[in-house]
C-alpha cells in the first residue's frame, strides 16, 4: 500500500508585500501623511491588535482598495506597556516599581516601529516607486522592503 504525504508548506506563497517605516511620530500622524501622499485613505480599526493574551496590543489602520482589489494595513510594531516590577519583601518599606516592557510585533525587527503590509492577491505592485513616495515624508527616517519568506513569525501579519 503507497503511503501518500501532504505538504502543507508547499502553499506558503505570500500575496502580500512587506515595508518597514521607521519614524518617532505617533500612529495617527502616521496614517495621515500616508495617505497625503499616497493618495490612500487608512481609517483606524475599532479594535487594536491583540497577543499573547492582551499582554501586548498594537494600533492597526486599514483601507480596503476596491478598484485594484488590495488591502493596506499600517500596524505598529512596538508596545510599550507599564508593568509592576517584582520586588523583595524583605524590606521595611513597600516599594512600587514600575517598569516599562517593550514588546514587538515581529521580533526580528526590533527597531522598526511601523510596518506597512499590502494584500495584493497577485496583483503587481511597484515597491520602489511606493518606497519613494514615502522616503519623501519629511518625518519618516527611514523606510525599506522586507523579505517575508525569511520571516520566523509571519504568522503575526495575520490581521483577519
Amino acid at each position: 500500500m503507497a503511503l501518500h504525504k501532504l505538504l502543507v508548506d508547499d502553499f506558503s506563497d505570500e500575496t502580500f508585500s512587506l515595508m518597514a517605516i521607521h519614524c518617532t511620530i505617533e500612529d495617527y500622524r502616521v496614517a495621515y501623511l500616508l495617505n497625503q501622499y499616497l493618495n490612500i485613505n487608512l481609517i483606524r480599526k475599532t479594535q487594536d491588535l491583540d497577543f499573547k493574551y492582551i499582554a501586548a496590543s498594537y494600533s492597526i489602520y486599514e483601507w480596503e482598495d476596491k478598484k485594484q482589489l488590495m488591502t493596506w494595513n499600517l500596524v505598529s510594531n512596538v508596545c510599550k506597556k507599564e508593568e509592576d516590577s517584582l520586588t523583595s519583601t524583605g524590606s521595611l518599606f513597600k516599594a512600587q516599581n514600575k517598569i516599562v516592557r517593550i514588546h514587538n510585533l515581529i521580533p526580528e525587527y526590533k527597531k522598526v516601529n511601523y510596518l506597512l503590509k499590502i494584500d495584493n492577491d497577485g496583483n503587481f505592485i511597484n515597491e520602489k516607486t511606493l518606497i519613494h513616495k514615502i522616503q519623501e515624508i519629511p518625518q519618516i527616517a527611514a523606510v525599506y522592503s522586507i523579505e517575508v519568506s525569511r520571516l520566523k513569525t509571519k504568522d503575526n501579519l495575520i490581521f483577519n
